[in-house]
């Protein structure tokens, strides 16, 4: 809880130092805390699972999902295997967003079904970074997975400044096939169109009720100058909190900006919570 409400982070990278890009390091050096290799990592640069744990608490998050990500190219490959002593050290407060690249893994339906059977409630397709269109069709047997289980697709929608990402895949509008092809298919929006497309994302979101916008990576001070264009009251319900931790200061100061921006106390409770609660099907702790 923080400030009396539920809180969820629905997208932090706990990724092992080892496996990781020099691009990915300095990102984390220029937008997070510094300090938190210190608190949250053991010596060999992997998230210590108790450390990790009394992090959240004291950041006064109830649940957080963590994502794995295989981009060789970009930012290097994390397996879905090294986030399960996170999942499993406290059950209910860490729980795991499955990846696929549609490069890596054929077929990607039973990489995905594999990656649910550890335990994931969602999905996550990077897109930018898997250098694939959100709506190619090598991906669409992934969504089919996600439909008959009833979970949801993350799909990244934003610009990436990592060398080999290919920016054209992060525009919102490639999506449109799949939610015409896929009618029960719930997607989430991460970055919600940062770079040049938060009125296409706000317009899908606001359109579609299957479509949901996730703040990671957004500073809460510019998201109303973001969607300026778009009626706030009504989109700002369509959002979830997530931070792309560690990617940020801290997930007690964003979300507190976050709920600041909310016109009420029962629309701050779903962008923090709420919302997140529903789409990934959660028990809040």
């Amino acid at each position: 809880m923080l400030d009396g409400r539920p809180l969820v982070d629905a997208h932090m990278h706990a990724a092992r130092l080892s496996t990781l890009k020099p691009a990915w390091h300095q990102w984390a050096h220029d937008f997070g805390d510094a300090s938190l290799v210190q608190r949250v990592y053991d010596d060999e640069g992997t998230v210590d699972p108790a450390r990790f744990h009394a992090y959240l608490a004291g950041e006064g998050v109830d649940v957080a999902l963590v994502l794995a990500e295989y981009s060789p190219k970009v930012t290097g490959i994390q397996p879905v295997e090294d986030l399960l002593p996170l999942t499993g050290y406290h059950l209910g407060r860490v729980r795991m967003i499955a990846n696929v690249n549609p490069h890596l893994h054929w077929p990607v339906d039973e990489e995905l079904r594999r990656q649910l059977d550890l335990g994931a409630v969602a999905c996550k397709i990077h897109p930018v970074h898997a250098g694939i269109a959100a709506g190619d069709r090598w991906l669409y047997p992934a969504y089919e997975v996600c439909q008959s289980a009833g979970i949801p697709v993350i799909v990244h929608c934003g610009t990436s400044t990592f060398p080999g990402s290919s920016n054209k895949f992060a525009d919102p509008i490639l999506l449109d096939d799949v939610l015409r092809d896929f009618r029960s298919l719930t997607i989430v929006l991460a970055h919600g169109g940062r770079g040049w497309w938060y009125d296409a994302a706000a317009f899908l979101a606001l359109s579609n009720e299957r479509v949901w916008i996730d703040l990671s990576g957004l500073p809460p001070s510019r998201l109303r100058g973001y969607y300026a264009r778009q009626n706030w009251n009504r989109l700002v319900r369509r959002f979830i909190f997530g931070t792309d931790w560690p990617g940020v200061p801290g997930i007690a100061h964003n979300a507190r900006a976050v709920a600041a921006l909310c016109p009420d106390d029962e629309t701050a409770r779903l962008v923090l919570a709420g919302n997140a609660s529903y789409v990934y099907n959660l028990k809040l702790i």
